[in-house]
């Protein structure tokens, strides 16, 4: 895989204070990268200093093999944007947004503007002024201008902020068809854990400027002992046999039956034995990790390694 985007060393002081601390990671064409922190941890700084908007103290970043220190021009043009929310003239149209974009940038033609109006969606209300747009649709058509120069990075910055929960699935559905159908490096900033799973390939978690962890999302959720939800009767006869047996990790009580962490191979063992001891068995299930349980592990980790 191509790497569209390059960052080495990448660290930004602010009075004498480091907000970035030597951030370096690649994303490649036709992935979504999510960079996910809480708010403070350095998301948006990161963003600028890719975009050029605001310089970074030392290291490199690269955009398509270009720098954004050395050749600035020709590494922006690769770069489409929305940091924050997209600013629109709410008294023109869509279309006459779009059009008064094009003007400032060399070679849009109007198949282009009609083409990626069509791509996120628009083609039903692109003529109707932007003060009746909801937000999502205004994100849209903030995704649409970004897009408008044929980019082969796509930067977003907490795109589904303020969205309700039909917009917010409306904008990760594009953002993976962009990833998939353009080959286009796309990076995600957001909080919001849950919608990082769904949306990205990858995700680098960024805590007080500095990467904590880069793991593919699959990876993340996906632990080789996974935890299992026994639905049991009577059920501290199946706990105290369960602790006899010395199988598995991290064995719970719960209200219906106990929880435990084990290999998927374990499984029949502990059914046999449940069985064998006259315990009736009503359902056993997986519990999935979800990424906001990995992302408090793993942040956690580093607040305790930060102070030890």
């Amino acid at each position: 895989m191509k790497s569209l985007v390059e960052l080495k060393d990448v660290t930004k002081t602010i009075k004498g204070k480091t907000i970035i601390d030597s951030l370096s990671f690649d994303v490649y064409e036709g992935e979504v990268f999510g960079f996910l922190g809480p708010n403070g941890a350095g998301k948006t700084t990161t963003i600028r200093m890719i975009v050029g908007l605001i310089s970074m103290t030392s290291g490199n970043i690269s955009i398509c093999g270009s720098s954004i220190k050395t050749q600035f021009e020709q590494a922006v043009r690769n770069i489409g944007a929305i940091v924050e929310n997209p600013e629109m003239y709410k008294f023109l149209t869509g279309y006459q947004n779009l059009l008064h974009f094009a003007r400032m940038t060399k070679g849009v033609t109007k198949q282009k503007i009609d083409e990626t109006v069509q791509l996120v969606g628009l083609t039903d209300r692109i003529h109707e002024k932007v003060k009746t747009y909801s937000l999502g649709m205004r994100q849209r058509l903030g995704v649409a201008q970004a897009l408008l120069h044929d980019p082969k990075v796509l930067i977003l910055d907490e795109p589904t902020n303020g969205l309700d929960p039909a917009g917010i699935r409306e904008i990760r559905d594009y953002i993976r068809k962009l990833a998939k159908e353009k080959q286009m490096a796309v990076i995600v900033s957001s909080h919001l854990l849950a919608e990082m799973e769904m949306m990205c390939d990858r995700i680098g978690i960024i805590q007080k400027g500095k990467l904590v962890d880069v793991q593919m999302v699959h990876d993340i959720v996906a632990d080789s002992d996974k935890i299992f939800e026994f639905e049991v009767q009577p059920k501290d006869k199946a706990f105290k046999l369960i602790n006899s047996l010395d199988v598995g990790v991290n064995i719970k009580l719960l209200e219906q039956g106990f929880t435990i962490q084990l290999k998927k191979e374990q499984i029949p063992l502990i059914v046999k034995s449940l069985v064998e001891t006259d315990i009736q068995i009503f359902g056993v299930k997986e519990i999935t990790k979800t990424l906001e349980e990995r992302f408090l592990e793993v942040t956690s980790a580093e607040e305790v390694a930060a102070h030890a």
